[in-house]
């Protein structure tokens, strides 16, 4: 028996985790298989490269938990757009991606393919498991959810979003002290989100709650209301920007400095619009999503508010790359283990689908249906929580 790992997509505190939880239990329940690795995605699968996982790494797969990032690499590829793998060198002029890829793990006589991804890969893997099932080709796919957004449907929590709400939290504890630089001072902490703002909303609630068991020292300026957060903002909740300029201005007046958590999707349409208006081309990836880290929505907001709140200073951080790079902690870790053994069983069984809890049943862990996987799960932003942070800072 042969089984093939594959990562896509953005890297996620869980993809290096994901992979030595599942040779763990192969270990266990197929000790003789063999396994592989396709390097960079779906793009070492059209390519056919892959490397084979020797003992060393069979004994040793505990050592996969202490990383970040993926040991066998990610890209970000979509199989069903022809032309994009065309441009990329991928497949020649007139292949079909999808049977490309059928045929490289019919050629490579693998049994079980893993994917480990977001919404964006595992569609893709359903794509893959319908072409391989239409064409009668004998192989089952099983994928496992990951993605710091957590906003794969039906998926309750997805793997590494933990971790990255985290780690999030710990990067602006750094970052807040900054405050001490000078006097009216903006900070924007910009968290990854492109459409789902449960990201920015679970780290600011991570970093209140860690800034809450800090001792501060109000007889100097280490002020525990200097170190708070003033507002969030996310792509579920629109907000009228006078009021909060506004509302903000207090707050810059009473304590020196203004701190917001922003989703890099809050506000995205605003600015597309005014970067169309003025004619630019709006960049894209293969998919189709905009690339965010180039229109740059912090510096766009920073720039809004420096000059109504009459910031002095200005300082736009971005926590992205720094929470996606960590490796998984004790909770994701523990949801990546029970995710990945019981992904393994069913593949053994032949059944196809995505190992993850299931918001249609109680978030039970099962096999989810393909069908049912698509991205773009938004934050529910009436849950308790994150009311409760709106409220105390005064944004409610």
């Amino acid at each position: 028996m042969k089984i093939a790992f594959l990562t896509a997509g953005g890297i996620a505190p869980c993809l290096s985790s994901s992979i030595g939880a599942l040779i763990e239990k192969y270990n266990e329940i197929a000790p003789d298989a063999e396994l592989i690795g396709y390097l960079n995605g779906y793009q070492g699968l059209l390519l056919g490269r892959f490397i084979q996982f020797p003992d060393s790494v069979k004994r040793n797969f505990n050592q996969l938990h202490d990383f970040g990032g993926s040991p066998i690499g990610n890209s970000r590829v979509k199989l069903t757009n022809v032309d994009d793998c065309i441009k990329r060198g991928f497949v020649k002029q007139g292949e079909e991606p999808l049977k490309v890829a059928a045929d490289q793990l019919t050629k490579d006589g693998v049994n079980i393919l893993h994917t480990i991804g977001g919404d964006d890969t595992n569609t893709m893997a359903a794509q893959l498991s319908f072409y391989l099932k239409k064409h009668g080709y004998d192989l089952t796919v099983v994928g496992m959810p990951k993605t710091v957004d957590n906003d794969v449907f039906p998926v309750t929590q997805t793997l590494g979003a933990w971790t990255a709400a985290e780690q999030g939290a710990i990067f602006f504890e750094n970052i807040v002290n900054e405050n001490t630089t000078s006097t009216r001072q903006l900070i924007i902490h910009e968290v990854m989100g492109r459409h789902c703002g449960w990201l920015t909303a679970q780290t600011a609630f991570d970093y209140r709650s860690r800034m809450k068991k800090r001792a501060f020292l109000p007889e100097l300026l280490v002020e525990q209301k200097k170190w708070d957060v003033d507002a969030i903002y996310i792509p579920e909740q629109d907000f009228d920007f006078k009021s909060e300029v506004h509302r903000l201005k207090k707050v810059m007046d009473k304590k020196d400095g203004v701190n917001i958590f922003l989703s890099e999707g809050a506000g995205q349409e605003a600015i597309i619009r005014e970067l169309e208006s003025k004619g630019e081309t709006v960049p894209r990836d293969a998919f189709g999503h905009v690339r965010l880290d180039e229109i740059n929505p912090g510096k766009w907001f920073a720039e809004q508010f420096a000059k109504e709140l009459g910031a002095e200073k200005t300082l736009v951080q971005k926590s992205g790359y720094f929470a996606r790079s960590a490796k998984a902690n004790s909770k994701d870790l523990d949801l990546i283990k029970k995710s990945a053994f019981f992904g393994a069983e069913q593949a053994l069984q032949g059944k196809s689908g995505l190992a993850g809890l299931d918001d249609g049943q109680d978030s039970k862990l099962r096999l989810i249906e393909f069908k049912k996987i698509k991205g773009g799960k938004p934050f529910d932003v009436s849950v308790d929580w994150y009311q409760s942070i709106l409220k105390e800072i005064g944004q409610s």
